[in-house]
């Protein structure tokens, strides 16, 4: 799929516009009506997130690399004069570091009053879901990963986690690497 740049859902802010903040999070019971969700993959699995929350997606490109940053943020990016922290997906799900290429997408959401990235390895669609058609997440034990997850969709043969973005990257990751990226002079436009 080709991946579309400067999606703008929240608003119609020209494309060099500052990125908008949302306000307030998701939680499971807040998925009522229709919403519609922006999926991506890591490997074989889909995941999607709030389509509200996403400002933008670009194509990998390289990052600045700061010392002593947590091994799931992959570095800085200067996106139009505010310091982005990108986050690698699969190595936060604890599945190794990506090698990223050009094919590889950085989906730019909002997480409370913060803007991050988040690396993955390539961008599906654009789901649209009904709340009665989110599934609850099965109870398992020793399975930390699904407190990050709002619901289950299918779509098609397909099943698509929602993902909890605020919970995924809580503040305390954020603030953590932000600080990183303060303390060793990240790079400013």
């Amino acid at each position: 799929m080709e991946v579309e740049q400067n999606i703008s859902p929240a608003s119609s802010a020209p494309a060099d516009a500052p990125p908008q903040i949302a306000e307030g999070s998701d939680t499971a019971s807040e998925i009522q009506g229709i919403q519609q969700f922006v999926t991506f993959a890591i490997g074989n699995e889909e995941y999607a997130v709030d389509i509200m929350k996403v400002r933008e997606i670009q194509a990998w490109s390289e990052v600045t690399i700061l010392p002593n940053q947590p091994s799931y943020m992959r570095g800085v990016l200067n996106l139009r004069g505010i310091i982005v922290p990108i986050f690698d997906l699969r190595c936060r799900f604890g599945q190794g570091v990506t090698d990223a290429t050009s094919i590889h997408v950085v989906v730019i959401v909002a997480v409370k009053d913060r803007i991050i990235g988040i690396l993955v390895d390539r961008v599906s669609d654009i789901l649209t879901v009904e709340g009665s058609e989110i599934c609850k997440v099965p109870d398992l034990d020793d399975r930390q990963d699904e407190e990050h997850i709002l619901g289950l969709v299918t779509a098609g043969e397909r099943m698509v986690a929602l993902l909890d973005i605020a919970s995924l990257f809580h503040s305390e990751i954020i603030e953590t690497s932000i600080d990183v990226a303060d303390a060793n002079g990240a790079p400013q436009s």
